[in-house]
């Protein structure tokens, strides 16, 4: 009887094995990546690029890691090289990871000897991206006399248009999002019916974030570890008029929005999905500014689609919102780029020309904040198609979604 069980026991794991995702993504991937860009560097005339950003590192090569004092660069050469100069400290990390790229390490930072210059003679036009801090491109530059650095925004347009595979981690992330959105609602509403105290909005956050955390690692194998894993921001009531006001330990109170404004990372690509709730029957005005802020949202839906400017999706979004006469309640642009970062370009804002292409991930999320009284937003990560844009996250929008009986 106990060998039966055992056995089944077993064949359980090896089902739930079987089940979990892996989030992280093959060699071959990277090495499809590294090629685009050194095909676009050939076309800017530049010889190689250095890159220094963390995402931008993780991106080329996979290698996910959290930056620091000690120097992490790829340098990727349009040659067919690809060499990641590391302190010795990350090697064992970025073997385990299956890198992307040579491995050259260097002891510690500062060091006897400058880390640049483990990389060898570097000479020819060397790209770099405008991330770089100023005191790092002094060590590049003083590292690789030979060479003639340019600033180049080349794989910031490459991350831009995101390939299947990465929308494939972004669905996931929006399910996982989905999934802390109504576990953050079913916490306030067991809590009103038990009659028990509500949480704090710091209480409120760090449940949600728990749930996000526990099903990417029960779920998942290769857990990719960023910042932030799965989480978000939670404020309520006047607090809620900030628009990235910071969890605290003031409690939800019957009568009053508060707002859960959450993400997570699966594979590093992540997603946001904030909704605004109404603790009790909504009075008069805020029924009067969520829906504003959801006709914007919906607009700013519509108005996503491919050939069409930033500038000019977020105006016809934002124009919803000014003429119902609360333009003055703005604070911020309809939204952003989502990828490796939580923000990235392109900028869903006035002034930002890019103009959109299929493929591209942007934050739909028109908001207004009245002082002493609350904040309205509603954002979901979208995906731009070949014939407009559609929502990873999927929580309902409707007043009725939102509105939590006490």
């Amino acid at each position: 009887m106990a060998q039966a069980q055992t056995t089944q026991a077993q064949k359980a794991q090896a089902q739930t094995a079987q089940a979990q995702r892996s989030q992280r993504l093959p060699v071959d991937f990277y090495r499809s990546i590294q090629d685009g860009v050194r095909a676009a560097l050939a076309d800017a005339g530049l010889d190689a690029i250095l890159a220094d950003d963390a995402s931008d590192v993780a991106y080329l090569t996979g290698f996910f890691h959290h930056p620091g004092e000690r120097p992490v660069a790829l340098l990727l050469g349009v040659d067919g090289t690809a060499t990641l100069l590391l302190p010795e400290l990350e090697r064992e990390h970025a073997e385990w990871q299956n890198t992307a790229a040579e491995l050259v390490s260097y002891p510690e930072f500062p060091g006897v000897r400058p880390p640049f210059e483990f990389l060898g003679e570097v000479a020819g036009r060397v790209g770099y991206a405008g991330s770089m801090s100023v005191a790092r491109l002094a060590e590049v530059t003083a590292a690789f006399g030979k060479a003639t650095l340019v600033r180049t925004d080349v794989v910031t347009r490459a991350r831009l248009v995101k390939r299947p595979e990465e929308i494939a981690l972004h669905a996931e992330a929006a399910r996982i999002t989905d999934l802390m959105l109504s576990a953050g609602r079913t916490l306030i509403a067991d809590a009103i019916e038990s009659g028990g105290q509500l949480p704090s909005e710091a209480e409120l956050a760090g449940y949600v974030g728990s749930v996000g955390t526990r099903t990417m690692y029960a779920e998942h194998t290769d857990v990719v570890v960023v910042s932030p894993l799965a989480g978000g921001l939670v404020y309520a009531g006047a607090n809620s008029a900030h628009p990235h006001g910071l969890p605290s330990g003031y409690r939800l109170r019957p009568g009053e929005v508060f707002m859960l404004s959450l993400g997570c990372a699966v594979g590093g690509r992540f997603v946001e999905g904030e909704r605004t709730f109404i603790l009790g029957e909504p009075t008069a005005d805020q029924r009067r500014y969520y829906e504003a802020v959801r006709e914007a949202q919906q607009t700013g839906t519509e108005a996503l689609r491919p050939g069409v400017r930033c500038a000019d999706v977020n105006r016809a979004c934002l124009d919803v919102i000014r003429g119902q006469g609360l333009g003055g309640f703005l604070r911020h642009r309809q939204g952003h780029g989502i990828g490796l970062g939580m923000h990235e370009p392109p900028w869903l804002e006035d002034g930002d020309d890019t103009v959109l292409e299929t493929g591209m991930i942007v934050s739909n999320e028109p908001g207004i904040y009245v002082p002493e009284h609350g904040g309205y937003r509603i954002s979901d990560s979208m995906l731009l198609t070949e014939d407009g844009a559609r929502p990873f996250t999927a929580y309902p929008r409707g007043l009725d979604d939102v509105i939590i009986p006490v």
